[in-house]
């Protein structure tokens, strides 16, 4: 099998492009990640991208032209958004429709947007997690694929929720992506095709899968 034509979209430290990189270098991912792109100059994921030899580009002012023009040159499969900051244009939602991936550090529907850490804490939930879904133009709203959850903790914090959260991210993030370079994953209008199965709510269980 062909491996699949990959591009990152981050705004900092990277750390799941590097958990990402890490499942490539293993062999785990079938995939080849041909460019890390970044709205933020200063983003350590692009040094990270550089110590590995991968092309990076850092967007200019006028970013979804910028970050269309660049995209239209590369004949990409997929694109991963990795703590990527800035929302999509719709232009270039639709035209990779089924084709863009992000992970929320929230149990989705719940707790879009920002600061999902500490709202989880304020509002007293017992449960926090880490959603991957398919990027539609509504933010945060597109099929969603694959949750992990946590418990929270009367004595967790904003970073010790955050670092459960990355852990969960770091292991769902690569399963999903595993799946659609495999091609069990298709996305639809409000759900997804899972091996041909429709699926209409986020998979839970993956002991089996």
């Amino acid at each position: 099998m062909s491996k699949m034509k990959a591009v990152i979209l981050l705004s900092g430290n990277g750390s799941n492009f590097k958990n990402i990189l890490d499942r490539v270098k293993d062999g785990y991912l079938n995939m080849e990640i041909c460019a890390v792109i970044s709205d933020n100059k200063n983003a350590y994921g692009l040094q990270r991208a550089q110590e590995e030899n991968i092309k990076t580009h850092v967007l200019k002012d006028n970013i979804d032209d910028d970050l269309d023009g660049f995209l239209g040159d590369i004949d990409l499969n997929l694109i991963i958004l990795a703590g990527y900051m800035k929302i999509l244009s719709p232009d270039t939602v639709e035209e990779y429709h089924g084709k863009i991936l992000n992970i929320h550090p929230s149990l989705l529907p719940k707790y879009k947007g920002m600061n999902t850490h500490q709202r989880v804490i304020e509002d007293k939930e017992p449960f926090h997690g880490a959603t991957v879904h398919f990027v539609t133009k509504e933010l945060d709203g597109g099929p969603l694929i694959l949750q992990q959850k946590i418990t929270v903790d009367n004595k967790d914090t904003v970073e010790t929720l955050k670092r459960k959260v990355h852990f969960a991210e770091h292991t769902i993030y690569p399963r999903v992506i595993k799946w659609y370079t495999d091609g069990f994953l298709e996305q639809c209008e409000n759900h997804f095709l899972f091996k041909g199965e429709k699926i209409e709510s986020p998979i839970q269980d993956i002991s089996n899968i």
